[in-house]
């Protein structure tokens, strides 16, 4: 059966929805007759502006029902494509319902955060399109928890590997198993240069002495093994952070888009008391 991601959902269903509402209301701002011009105040202004009301209002709640995992997984997937398109449509039917007027008002505010919520939006969209998957490629049948672990098992074979070694490999080892971050604060957590990484660092230097003929015998062979045993723990440092990255890139966005949907829903509701009780 082939996958259809949430914007296909129901053969374009909530598209095909979006696609009437924006047609319907160019067509009804196009013909309106309105004798002091085209704004939010006339018949149609009215009717463009409760209807971006009420979609604001419907997308809110579509936010909170598509999170009650209780529902199957279509019917989440539903709400989402939904979710999508409908706040999409409010670009057109809010820019219409302002008739393209722009002040210093609650109004405009409330419009300017209309259009970074749907902004963010749209990260979000390309975001749940991207990351679950980059995240089931980076991880494949491991867990965060899983490869943490296997770090643990590959510092404690290269402490002992490191005690043969000279002391400044010893010390490049140590640094690498004591200082090397997983994490941490939003910036450790989003970045994706980790130039300074002791562990980087370690296998680095390894490579750079990597044909010394210094070492012989058995110190030899005990470099090759630490060798291996770093090149190893980089690479599950590395998917470690990348799987962190991609949470975190996640986190981050609902982070933003919760609270800025709540910011519109109080300017929304300072502009139609404004309008209906001091105009």
């Amino acid at each position: 059966m082939q996958h259809r991601t949430v914007l296909e959902y129901g053969r374009y269903r909530y598209l095909k929805m979006a696609i009437v509402i924006v047609v319907a209301s160019i067509i009804a701002y196009v013909y309106q007759t309105a004798p002091v011009g085209r704004y939010g105040g006339t018949p149609v202004g009215y009717a463009l502006g409760g209807l971006a009301a009420a979609s604001i209002v419907l997308l809110m709640w579509l936010g909170v029902r598509k999170r009650q995992y209780k529902a199957s997984r279509s019917t989440v997937k539903g709400w989402l494509s939904a979710h999508i398109y409908l706040g999409t449509t409010l670009i057109v039917v809010a820019t219409l319902h302002a008739g393209f007027q722009i002040g210093w008002n609650v109004h405009t505010l409330a419009y300017l955060l209309m259009l970074i919520v749907i902004a963010s939006g749209f990260f979000g969209v390309y975001a749940y399109l991207r990351y679950p998957s980059l995240t089931t490629e980076n991880l494949g049948d491991d867990t965060l928890d899983g490869i943490l672990l296997k770090i643990a098992d590959l510092d404690k074979e290269a402490r002992k590997l490191s005690l043969a070694m000279p002391e400044n490999l010893l010390v490049a080892i140590t640094q690498s198993i004591n200082a090397t971050c997983i994490g941490g604060g939003v910036y450790n957590q989003l970045r994706s240069d980790h130039a300074s990484c002791p562990t980087l660092l370690a296998v680095s230097l390894l490579e750079s002495i990597n044909k010394d003929l210094a070492f012989k015998g058995e110190q030899a062979q005990k470099r090759t093994e630490l060798y291996a045993v770093m090149l190893r723990k980089q690479k599950l440092v590395e998917r470690a952070r990348r799987d962190i990255r991609y949470k975190a890139i996640m986190d981050l966005w609902l982070y933003a888009h919760v609270p800025l949907s709540f910011a519109l829903l109080a300017a929304l509701v300072a502009h139609v008391v404004s309008v209906f009780f001091y105009w």
